[in-house]
């Protein structure tokens, strides 16, 4: 997916622009992608709580959606996101 030159307009903090920029770069033709927070933060050089606020940036800024996921048996899953810009 190409990233949009909008997202480097928005003021947002640059972890959320890195961790943006990290999400077009795995999401499918339809924008979605689901890394866990853990594969981010090490790709990213990051720390896990760095790329929760990022991720929260992004969703307040309304350019991702976060969806919870559940594996069949009950336990967590890593999350969906769409990218919406």
């Amino acid at each position: 997916m190409i990233i949009p030159k909008k997202i480097y307009d928005m003021g947002l903090p640059h972890r959320a622009v890195a961790v943006f920029c990290y999400l077009c770069i795995r999401a499918d033709k339809a924008g979605s992608c689901y890394p866990s927070v853990h594969t981010i933060a090490v790709d990213l050089s990051l720390t896990k709580r760095t790329v929760y606020r990022a991720l929260t940036d992004l969703e307040e800024a309304k350019v991702i959606e976060r969806e919870h996921r559940k594996r069949l048996r009950g336990g967590k899953s890593s999350n969906l996101y769409t990218i919406k810009l």
